[in-house]
């Protein structure tokens, strides 16, 4: 213990002028951008004539701060520079390269423990800059430095680029020779609000979704601006600060599809280099450029009609033949490897489609009543049933406005198929429930059935049976009173039939509602509560939450991407005329009702338990698991669901714990307080009023914030979108357009149903174009990337330094490898009929892992596509 005192003062100085090495692990621009293949020569350049990268490290130390030099900021040391730079060859595979760096350490720049580094890129080009490590620092041994950022040359920035090490502190906690850095960089990431940002800029702001319509093309695409108003609230989207389009000053203008998808967002939220996203951002602009007009000029001049289910088949076994003249033209207009994914090029067919998990083992079993039924338990969907407590049903909609919405539907409709029981028996004992359609469309119904689309707002009501599978009693369709809503509805009551005419009829009724369901899932259920409800959480964190932030480096991970794809969204999916209103029933009004759907959310419903609460699914049960029962023992999403919920909220609460050791640390979190104001007062601004807002006031608060927001953005959006294809592929199991209403008797319509009734549903239900394009959009939109990250998966095993989260985090990855085998074990006992059901698929969207591609499972942690 006295060894330091017997040395030399020669050999004490000749320790502190030892040198620290740091190897820095980056990806060059020219590897991850063929296209750009002179920035590697012009970088080379730089480098000949003394344009280095330079690094300094920052004190961490109290004793190390720079009063007088650096206002309160940590010491910074001599600047060293990445070495070898035209010497080290880049591993073309994995795209990395390691390179060495060096720091002095002597007497007079001694500059303590290194809690940061600033780095100055002096070449022409960006490049993507992964980690330093330090090693044999004195006293601490190694430090990483997790950076996961694109640096852009010096001069592109107001202020130089620091990354922090991967220590974690509360603001208070922070040393104060990194405070004025971690202020600083919150700043610059804020931005000042002004300007069209560059894909160099690092700004996180707020906008309206004002960018969907484009008016300077024609009055007929313009659209309402959502957010920012009581008649349209709606989430907030990143600001790109493009100009107001020419016709329309509250519209941003919008960019031009043949030229670019390079819609801002911040450069560290665009898709990796490996993503399947950066082929999905071309496949998508494909079919919309080139894929979609040609189909449209064949079909206009040829037009085609499924005649059979043997004809929809055929997509899967054999694929459609394209006129050589249009195969030509697209070929010409689209490179190889988009073509071969596209089009499924296979000898002379092409349009060929891998084959939808719900026809593969039976190709008739989709259209029984117990698979219609069980996939609002276990389908793509599977969040809108709910336990029926009153009937007939009634409506929320203001009766001045809409008359009188009650339901139709009569005891004497149902009571003969529910197994001798009454309604008000059926009902005390939960039996009975419903798929409620009605009061979402019938404020729309009438616009709506002005375009193209003739459909009905559908209720469905559903019988509990003793094996615990849903049996459909009653399908009651409506439509706007033909002399104004203030008379109510026009409705008509189906029930099940099993042969003849009325068979036909029952299928069709049950077709119109898997069109509102369809529609319902992917501008509510899919889009709204998860893509567009994340990404104000996004913003407000990178806005108000330090890298430094033990909140910052839980949540980072769940917003992977997400604004890349929403901006993608916006520029060719939601947008007017895009893929969302081409082929789903609502049309050219699908995202304004998506805002009128967004003023009943409620953040703390988001919760399942709550959620499922609410929906009479669950019942509060202290004497069963998690304190709740479900009323459907058998729902599969619900049962796998609250095993992930419960995982999630057992390890954000072990996390919050370590940081947060009683409520008053919440409270005094003065980033954690002002991302949380923020959040409610900007990022979802239309309902900053609301009462049901969490305090954040204690760790109970912050604990169910968090899981809510990882829930979201993990597994309801793994739920209601990675089964898009294995349900939809086949579109008369899931269509999204209806083109007719039902037959009246004494017409062609009706004659048709009887003589060809597969004829007659398919002329009904999504046309042959639309299928194609619709098919072509979610069998991408279904897949995995090659680089995807899951649920208890991280990208490296240093994003922390604090032992104890780590080990948490080991626990909450192991808890979720249990979960999956008990996944596998229910789907394959034989005794939950829902698990698999007639069609023989079983339920595996909540199944946390997954290989890469098509495989109708695995929760990745964010909404990444």
């Amino acid at each position: 213990m006295f060894g330091n005192a017997n040395k030399s003062s020669e050999e004490q100085n000749a320790n502190k002028r030892e040198r620290m090495r740091g190897t820095v692990i980056l990806m060059k621009k020219n590897v991850l951008d063929f296209t750009d293949l002179s920035s590697s020569l012009l970088d080379r350049l730089h480098e000949f004539v003394g344009k280095h990268v330079s690094l300094q490290l920052i004190s961490a130390s109290q004793e190390a701060s720079d009063v007088e030099g650096n206002g309160m900021k940590g010491k910074l040391g001599k600047p060293a520079y990445l070495e070898d730079w035209i010497t080290t060859i880049t591993p073309l595979i994995a795209g990395e390269s390691a390179f060495g760096v060096t720091f002095d350490w002597d007497d007079d720049e001694d500059i303590g423990t290194p809690g940061a580094f600033l780095i100055r890129n002096h070449h022409h080009s960006e490049f993507y800059l992964k980690s330093m490590t330090l090693e044999n620092v004195p006293g601490h041994g190694v430090i990483h430095f997790i950076c996961n950022s694109w640096v852009y040359p010096a001069h592109k920035y107001k202020t130089d680029r620091i990354f922090f090490s991967n220590k974690t502190y509360l603001p208070s906690e922070t040393p104060e020779p990194l405070l004025k850095y971690r202020e600083e960089e919150l700043e610059s990431l804020r931005g000042d609000g002004r300007g069209t940002l560059q894909e160099w800029d690092r700004v996180y702001d707020y906008a309206y979704y004002n960018d969907l319509g484009d008016p300077d093309k024609g009055a007929q695409y313009a659209r309402p601006v959502l957010g920012g108003s009581t008649e349209y609230p709606y989430p907030r989207r990143g600001r790109t600060g493009r100009p107001p389009s020419k016709t329309d000053a509250k519209s941003e203008s919008r960019l031009n599809l043949a030229m670019s998808l390079d819609i801002y967002v911040p450069r560290d939220e665009r898709f990796g280099h490996l993503k399947l996203s950066d082929f999905l951002a071309n496949a998508l602009k494909s079919i919309v450029q080139v894929l979609k007009p040609e189909l449209e000029s064949l079909f206009d001049s040829t037009p085609e009609e499924f005649d059979s289910f043997e004809d929809v088949f055929k997509l899967y076994e054999g694929g459609i033949k394209l006129p050589e003249g249009i195969l030509k033209n697209i070929r010409d207009r689209i490179h190889a490897e988009l073509l071969k994914e596209i089009l499924r090029t296979d000898g002379e067919r092409f349009l060929k489609f891998p084959m939808p998990q719900v026809i593969k083992e039976d190709k008739s079993a989709w259209r029984t009543d117990e698979e219609f039924a069980r996939e609002m338990l276990a389908g793509v969907n599977p969040v809108i049933i709910r336990c029926l407590r009153e009937f007939p049903p009634a409506s929320k909609l203001d009766a001045k406005v809409y008359g009188n919405q009650t339901s139709t539907i009569k005891k004497e409709n149902i009571e003969s198929n529910m197994d001798g029981l009454t309604v008000h028996e059926a009902i005390r004992h939960k039996k009975l429930f419903i798929l409620d359609h009605h009061d979402a469309l019938i404020p729309y119904l009438r616009r709506i059935n002005s375009t193209s689309t003739k459909t009905y707002a559908s209720r469905t009501i559903l019988f509990l049976q003793n094996d615990g599978t849903l049996k459909p009693l009653a399908i009651e369709l409506s439509l706007p009173h033909s002399e104004g809503d203030q008379y109510g509805v026009i409705s008509k009551v189906f029930t099940p039939a099993d042969e003849g005419v009325e068979n036909s009829i029952w299928q069709l009724a049950k077709a119109y509602v898997a069109v509102n369901d369809s529609g319902v899932h992917q501008l509510i259920s899919h889009w709204l509560n998860t893509h567009a409800v994340i990404e104000p959480f996004v913003i407000a964190a990178n806005r108000q939450l330090s890298v430094l932030h033990p909140i910052h480096k839980l949540l980072h991970p769940h917003f992977r991407d997400t604004m890349n794809i929403n901006a993608l969204a916006r520029q060719i999916l939601i947008n007017a005329d895009g893929f969302v209103e081409a082929t789903v029933f609502p049309s050219k009004y699908s995202m304004e009702m998506s805002s009128a759907i967004y003023k009943n959310w409620i953040f703390p419903d988001q919760a399942l338990p709550a959620d499922l609460i609410k929906r009479g699914m669950a019942v509060k049960d202290s004497g069963s698991p998690h304190g709740l029962r479900l009323v459907i023992e058998d729902y599969p999403y619900a049962v796998d669901g609250l095993e992930i919920w419960f995982a999630i909220k057992n390890w954000v609460q072990d996390y919050c714990s370590f940081y947060y050791k009683e409520d008053d640390t919440v409270k005094k979190d003065s980033e954690l307080q002002s991302w949380w104001k923020e959040l409610r007062e900007e990022g979802h601004g239309d309902k900053k009023n609301e009462p049901w807002w969490p305090k954040m006031h204690t760790r109970e608060d912050l604990i169910e914030v968090c899981t809510i927001i990882i829930w979201v953005a993990s597994a309801l959006h793994a739920s209601t979108n990675f089964g898009q294809y294995p349900y939809a592929g086949f579109l008369p199991n899931r269509p999204t357009i209806s083109r007719r209403f039902m037959p009246e008797k004494g017409t062609p319509e009706y004659d048709e149903l009887v003589n060809n009734p597969e004829k007659a549903f398919l002329k009904t239900i999504t046309a042959q174009l639309q299928a194609l394009i619709g098919i072509s959009l979610i069998e991408i939109l279904s897949k995995h990337s090659s680089d995807e990250l899951y649920l208890g998966q991280r990208d490296t095993p240093y994003w922390t330094s604090e032992v104890e989260p780590l080990e948490a985090f080991g626990r909450f990855g192991k808890k979720l490898a249990q979960i999956e085998e008990r996944i596998v074990t229910l789907n394959s006992d034989g005794k939950h009929k829902n698990r698999v059901g007639p069609v023989n698929m079983p339920y595996t969207l909540l199944y946390p892992s997954s290989k890469d591609g098509l495989t109708g499972m695995g929760i990745p942690n964010s909404v990444a596509i």
